[in-house]
């Protein structure tokens, strides 16, 4: 990774659907370069996938919840698998003391995530403790990707 690999992730970022003129002309370089750059960068597995970033709010997905779970560590994984198939739950992490789950949660209405809170979260054996709370406004938020 050079400056200007580092230059071309920050544009991808911004937009996966800019052309290789389009990074050719803002990096002055030739797009057969860029092309080549952009190759290299998915060969290493530095690009993992192109995306597009989808407004949920334009969906009706208004409520957004992050919750902080603890589980009884030998649950962690399994708890973990089987919520990040339920389609409400946007993105899982398994944090770093194995035995909390941090999951951030889209719903349509406060009813969804009440439904959905009774049904995966609450009265589970494996769960030790549930806390959570809805977004109430976006300060900073990292849409269209990680900050090079």
């Amino acid at each position: 990774m050079n400056k200007n690999d580092t230059a071309l992730l920050s544009i991808l970022i911004q937009d996966a659907r800019a052309s290789f003129a389009d990074i050719a002309r803002k990096l002055n370089i030739s797009r057969a370069h860029a092309r080549s750059r952009v190759n290299a960068l998915v060969d290493e597995g530095v690009i993992e996938k192109f995306t597009a970033v989808v407004n949920p709010e334009k969906l009706g997905k208004v409520i957004s919840t992050f919750i902080d779970l603890k589980v009884v560590p030998q649950h962690i994984e399994a708890v973990a698998e089987e919520l990040a198939a339920k389609q409400e739950v946007v993105s899982l992490y398994i944090m770093s003391d194995l035995r909390s789950l941090h999951i951030h949660t889209l719903t349509d209405s406060h009813e969804a995530f009440d439904k959905f809170s009774k049904d995966f979260l609450l009265g589970r054996k494996e769960v030790i403790s549930v806390e959570c709370g809805s977004l109430l406004k976006r300060v900073k938020h990292r849409r269209g990707g990680a900050r090079l």
